[in-house]
């Protein structure tokens, strides 16, 4: 079959990939639908520095397999798929030709393998991937497959705004790339308000208000937190890290008002500096996000299929897998581009 595969730092199309077979418990599917998420890109550019990160840390709940970046590795996990066939003793109720998404995560006898970067596990950015049954849900009310593939991303935001949960609190959101719309489109859902954005991108910003910030601002004209004085005064707030380039985190920090949360969902790859003094004397509490849990994702789903997030804005090209070199270079661009699907 053919793929989209990265190695050795290009991203470039294979024809020659091994047809994936369904295991006990697995499906096999057809990828009708899968995102190009900023964490892929990251990867592309960036992948040893990240696998080296990773090999110093401890302590996460999962090991994940070593990569070897001089082979293919895999990519694609914003995706939504056709049922081509149910592989033996698999728990589901779906069958082929029904749409379907899933957690990207596949469940193996050693343990959950993440649906992330492999040199074995399928994505997708190929034309047909392995799934695991119990994690496999229906795509409902005729939702378009490019529309479901948006399931994971917007999970994203809905996580790290459950973290949070605000209560009478407003909302300030920095950066409005793909994981900021997605916070900005969660607290939307939930009622919160008002809620400021804040981009140096009019394209952005454009994105941003459509999916609910009611106060949008180009920082440099009007910083998030003048906006945030003018319309919220001295209220707490939860503030939205959403940029992920040293100093920003610093900046919260500094202008926060006393008792607000600050939730970091941008990914930082450098060295960064941060004045705890900030932090204490304004009792600030801060916390990290990363991903979603499962109830999360099909909760994602469901707020997409019924309406109650509008992720159409979002995407702004659909391409076929000869162009994914040229969409991972588009991407760079945040004034023509948001989020490209692969429909291979």
């Amino acid at each position: 079959m053919r793929a989209a595969v990265l190695n050795s730092g290009r991203v470039f199309v294979r024809d020659d990939i091994a047809e994936p077979r369904p295991g006990a418990g697995q499906v096999l599917v057809r990828v009708r639908a899968c995102g190009i998420c900023g964490s892929d890109l990251h990867f592309a550019r960036h992948g040893a520095d990240m696998l080296a990160l990773g090999r110093e840390m401890s302590g996460l709940p999962f090991e994940s397999d070593e990569l070897d970046l001089a082979r293919d590795v895999h990519m694609g996990h914003e995706f939504a798929a056709e049922v081509l066939e149910v592989g033996p003793d698999a728990e589901t109720a779906v069958r082929p030709g029904q749409l379907v998404t899933s957690f990207p995560v596949l469940l193996a006898e050693s343990g959950p393998v993440p649906i992330v970067y492999s040199n074995t596990v399928h994505g997708g950015y190929g034309e047909r991937m392995l799934l695991s049954a119990p994690m496999v849900l229906p795509v409902p009310n005729g939702l378009p497959p490019h529309h479901a593939a948006l399931t994971e991303p917007m999970a994203v935001g809905l996580h790290a705004v459950n973290m949070a949960a605000p209560s009478d609190e407003g909302a300030v959101v920095l950066g409005c790339g793909p994981v900021g719309l997605a916070v900005i489109a969660a607290l939307r859902a939930r009622g919160v308000a008002p809620i400021v954005a804040a981009d140096f991108s009019p394209a952005r910003r454009g994105l941003a208000e459509r999916l609910g910030a009611h106060h949008v601002v180009d920082p440099a004209e009007e910083t998030g937190w003048a906006a945030w004085r003018r319309v919220g005064g001295d209220r707490r707030l939860v503030v939205f890290e959403a940029v992920g380039v040293p100093g920003v985190l610093n900046d919260v920090l500094r202008h926060a008002p006393a008792g607000s949360q600050v939730v970091v969902v941008g990914v930082c790859m450098g060295d960064d500096v941060i004045n705890p003094y900030f932090a204490i004397t304004k009792q600030l509490a801060v916390r990290f996000a990363f991903g979603y849990e499962p109830a999360e994702f099909a909760e994602s789903l469901r707020a997409i299929a019924e309406g109650d997030v509008d992720v159409a804005p979002l995407v702004t090209a659909r391409v076929g897998l000869d162009d994914v070199p040229w969409a991972f270079e588009a991407l760079g661009d945040p004034e023509e581009h948001c989020k490209i699907i692969v429909e291979p």
